[in-house]
């Protein structure tokens, strides 16, 4: 009998996690909820679940130390999924009433409030998906469960700056609420969403089970 990939839901006391550990569990992943730095090192995939304010997830993440964690699976090509604001925490900076507080750093630009009539964006939405992506295979048509008033509203990397030759352009899916912001992020080891896989059904099990096969 096969075995699937070991994956890491890293436990730092923010985030949607037992129901992230039972999603993955069930389209074939051996997951481990810890915040154990050895074992969210050397797993075959960490996934960054995250819920509440970009400041108290960053504080929440260097107290058991996700950032050198992270960064130091990245800098190894080894797989990380961040999901909702465990997505947001890995551009440069999230903006919560005008208080600036310093992210991951992975990914340039800010997190800030969604401009629209009605936030928090809650509910089931559709995303526009580039061509090529892993995450969204056989699903790009399919809505998925949002629950978030902050957001990434642009892109800059691979857009307003140069992509040379030998680095492959981010694939980024965007969706719409009040005008366009980013859904999730395909970016070599790194991927992301702004919704959440473990609350979207069928479609987000699809998505977490075509990350646990890329592993």
């Amino acid at each position: 009998m096969s075995v699937g990939p070991a994956v890491v839901v890293l436990d730092y006391g923010f985030g949607n996690v037992r129901s992230a550990v039972r999603a993955l569990e069930r389209v074939g992943a051996q997951v481990e909820l810890t915040a154990d730095r050895a074992r969210a090192s050397e797993a075959d995939g960490l996934v960054v679940p995250g819920v509440g304010a970009f400041a108290a997830v960053m504080a929440g993440l260097k107290a058991v130390r996700g950032d050198q964690i992270v960064e130091r699976r990245l800098a190894g090509g080894r797989a990380v999924l961040g999901i909702c604001v465990g997505m947001q925490v890995m551009f440069d900076e999230g903006d919560e009433h005008g208080t600036l507080t310093e992210g991951l750093g992975e990914w340039p630009g800010i997190v800030d409030r969604l401009d629209a009539p009605v936030v928090p964006h809650m509910g089931w939405d559709t995303v526009q998906v580039p061509e090529g992506s892993v995450l969204f295979d056989g699903i790009a048509d399919e809505r998925f469960y949002f629950v978030h008033s902050y957001a990434a509203r642009r892109f800059p990397l691979g857009v307003d700056e140069p992509v040379g030759p030998a680095f492959r352009a981010p694939l980024v899916t965007w969706s719409d609420h009040g005008g366009p912001f980013v859904a999730a992020v395909e970016n070599g080891p790194l991927s992301a969403t702004q919704f959440h896989p473990e609350k979207s059904g069928d479609a987000g099990a699809a998505l977490l089970e075509n990350w646990v096969r890329s592993l």
